[in-house]
């Protein structure tokens, strides 16, 4: 099975991946872990994207398609795959068709995790980090006994700056200005799954797990 992946921030992506991950044995393939891989090996297009990464720039489209390409056609991705962060664009889109047609092989299902934004800002913006010993809570889904102090260790609750309420609103509205072309253009493939991120973890991948095992 041959899938991308997609969801904003805080719809729980992540958690599903692993989960699709270890049920069916296909590579969860990531821009980072990609990029990361490549520059290890010190492949020419690893060495290029880390030439623009030490420079803090974005690497350019032609060398991320490079080594999405060359990661596809390695061996563990013969039984399909999990793409995660790419594409991000209907450029790169496009390039992931050229890739996949090149292999003799098309996506089976583009499936994007759906989340209300006002959930994602709460998920997003309920996060509280202890400042003595680093202890993680959640206003809703993780609260501390008593309100502002660690249960491990009675240090102070803060907030940190990038979980704010404006930053984290600015975070969604970028990301879904840019999703949207992108859920777009799978949608008019045929290939979009909208998948129900409102529910509990467990019964999200119940739904996930029913859409897939029709591709086996």
């Amino acid at each position: 099975m041959n899938l991308v992946l997609m969801g904003l921030p805080g719809a729980g992506k992540g958690t599903q991946a692993e989960r699709i991950v270890e049920k069916y044995g296909i590579p969860h393939i990531s821009t980072g872990d990609m990029f990361r891989a490549a520059i290890k090996e010190e492949t020419a297009l690893g060495l290029e994207a880390k030439s623009f990464m030490d420079k803090g720039e974005l690497v350019p489209d032609e060398v991320t398609i490079g080594i999405v390409r060359e990661r596809l056609g390695k061996p563990d991705c013969e039984k399909g795959f999990l793409l995660d962060g790419f594409p991000r664009t209907v450029a790169q889109a496009d390039a992931l068709e050229n890739i996949l047609s090149d292999l003799s092989r098309k996506i089976d299902y583009v499936i994007n995790i759906d989340v209300d934004q006002e959930i994602l800002m709460e998920r997003l913006t309920g996060r509280r980090i202890c400042k003595s010993c680093g202890a993680t809570y959640h206003l809703v889904f993780n609260p501390p006994t008593k309100e502002g102090e660690c249960d491990r260790c009675g240090g102070e609750l803060y907030q940190r700056e990038d979980d704010n309420e404006a930053t984290v609103k600015n975070r969604l509205d970028v990301n879904i200005k840019q999703t949207k072309p992108l859920l777009d253009f799978y949608e008019n493939k045929g290939y979009l799954r909208n998948i129900n991120g409102q529910q509990e973890i467990g019964k999200v991948f119940t739904d996930l797990d029913s859409l897939l095992r029709g591709l086996q």
